[in-house]
């Protein structure tokens, strides 16, 4: 049995994702046939992440604005060997956008919001197969969606080393063992794009740590916090990691599907046939706390869906 099965998006093996989505979060998806703007993108996302330092550090995160650059973000408390750029829905009216672009990049924002659009697109057709698997009837579908204007992308680049230049190292959080440290993701499945050079893995309740295939032809599925609650735990939220870098550095751009905004995240009734594992919490509430962990270290470990477990669970 492969342990990260290939589901198609046309002819889905549901029983081989429900197994997966039960034991680590992980599947890989073919036929998404979005190969055009997978192509754009790797050349979009190295671009930028080869652009000068004047160029990222003009869209450089800060403390009030999650989005744009950033290379020195925090995992348990541990510094990332990595950069990464974030984005969420170019589409989006906001009074002011809240997304940083760089002036001098041509291209750079058009490529970006294709890709929003045409990723997006599937993670919403990848939710339907999740639904199929759980046995989610429609009107469940329709209470509980994914919303595109609330989700987000990452490029990320991935060192060999130190992202951050020696001279600017002074006080930052010490460098992680690993490349990015086991972690979930907070919304509700993300869809990565990975090159062939290996490095992600997935905690396995039955083998452990597992390597997640870097097949460049697939698409990487994986849960979220918030189908695990929802679904109370009959799926799992992918517990991840990457391991370091040491002969060549390694690119991925992840689209994280979320919740809406003002959407309470609590078990589904019916879903799972159990009891309810979590209390209700707000998807805005947890989010920030993830933000806020992720940008400083403020002494405690990263917020969890565990906070929110009802003591009866």
């Amino acid at each position: 049995m492969t342990i990260v099965p290939v589901i198609d998006v046309a002819d889905p093996d549901l029983e081989a994702l429900a197994r997966a989505c039960g034991d680590h979060g992980f599947f890989l998806l073919s036929g998404h046939g979005l190969e055009e703007t997978v192509a754009n993108s790797w050349r979009t996302a190295r671009q930028f992440m080869d652009s000068p330092d004047s160029t990222k550090n003009s869209v450089r995160r800060d403390a009030d604005n999650p989005l744009g650059y950033n290379d020195r973000e925090l995992t348990k408390r541990s510094r990332d060997h990595k950069e990464v750029f974030d984005f969420i829905d170019p589409s989006n009216n906001h009074p002011v956008d809240p997304n940083r672009w760089p002036p001098d990049l041509p291209g750079f924002r058009d490529a970006l919001e294709d890709h929003f659009a045409s990723v997006g697109a599937m993670a919403i057709r990848t939710l339907d197969l999740v639904w199929d698997a759980l046995g989610a009837d429609q009107a469940t579908r329709r209470s509980y969606p994914g919303e595109p204007s609330a989700s987000a992308v990452r490029l990320n680049r991935y060192a060999t080393g130190d992202p951050v230049p020696e001279d600017e190292r002074a006080g930052l959080a010490p460098l992680g063992d690993v490349a990015l440290g086991h972690h979930t993701d907070v919304g509700v499945l993300t869809l990565l794009l990975q090159e062939d050079i290996g490095g992600l893995q997935a905690l396995s309740t039955d083998d452990g740590w597992i390597d997640v295939p870097p097949d460049q032809d697939t698409i990487v599925v994986n849960m979220g916090d918030t189908m695990q609650v929802w679904s109370n735990d009959r799926f799992r939220a992918a517990v991840h990691r990457v391991t370091p870098m040491t002969n060549s550095e390694r690119y991925s751009i992840a689209y994280f599907l979320n919740p809406r905004r003002d959407a309470m995240l609590e078990p589904i009734d019916g879903l799972s046939g159990e009891p309810p594992r979590y209390r209700r919490f707000t998807w805005r509430e947890y989010m920030q706390g993830r933000n806020d962990d992720n940008f400083a270290d403020a002494g405690d470990d990263d917020v969890q869906i565990s906070r929110y477990l009802l003591a009866e669970a």
